[in-house]
């Protein structure tokens, strides 16, 4: 969802350097690199910060201060990505199924989805996997068992290094999202990367891997799907 589907990574990515992180962690610690924490799960972030650098709140206030965050950035100021929501109604209506594999939890998620009148055949937040979440790839490999599907016959669209990594640890074909709040990530494990500023090219990117993975399993040479 956050920097593929809607842009709120532009938005998080400002309240964390200017906001939250000044607030956890201690005086004089080494402030992480946004790229070690975006796309995680963000009770695990906690985890992660307590673990790598010096804190100076507990869980729930970290927590508790995510959480306020969220409510504005989903609430008030995230867009789609021009024509996102078109695309996954395109291709639900030609048979795909579509999940929606997030580090967010369900209830911003569901905050997004209200806003802009949008359906999946699966919501599959981390917070609701028994097991770690991004960079590991066992969210994915659920959320694409759970819709019937088989790893290599996955596609996956993903915009931070540890979205990136879990998705192609999955064995799904990745296509990463290149923007300006991960111009520096290393995307590259990505089958194919593509600029976020173009999403007609986005888009066709989705189209062709899922017809060259469909000619792959039944042998057809010509489009489909």
């Amino acid at each position: 969802m956050d920097g593929v589907l809607v842009d709120s990574e532009d938005y998080w990515h400002d309240a964390e350097r200017e906001e939250i992180l000044p607030r956890v962690l201690a005086d004089g610690s080494r402030t992480p690199d946004l790229d070690e924490v975006t796309g995680m799960y963000y009770g695990e972030i906690y985890d992660y910060l307590a673990e790598h650098y010096e804190v100076a709140v507990d869980k729930d206030e970290f927590m508790s201060l995510y959480e306020e965050t969220a409510e504005s950035i989903y609430g008030e100021r995230v867009e789609l990505l021009d024509g996102a929501g078109e695309f996954v109604a395109d291709l639900r209506a030609a048979g795909v199924p579509v999940a929606l594999v997030s580090s967010s939890p369900r209830d911003w998620i569901e905050t997004v989805l209200d806003r802009f009148d949008l359906a999946f055949d699966l919501v599959a937040p981390a917070e609701e996997f028994d097991g770690p979440g991004k960079p590991e790839p066992g969210l994915y490999e659920a959320a694409i068992r759970d819709l019937g599907g088989t790893v290599d016959r996955a596609v996956a669209i993903e915009d931070s290094a540890n979205g990136v990594l879990a998705a192609a640890r999955s064995g799904a074909y990745t296509i990463a999202v290149r923007d300006d709040h991960n111009r520096d990530s290393d995307l590259s494990p990505a089958d194919e990367v593509v600029d976020r500023d173009d999403p007609a090219a986005l888009y066709e990117a989705v189209r062709q891997s899922t017809r060259t993975i469909r000619e792959s399993v039944s042998g057809n040479s010509g489009n489909s799907g």
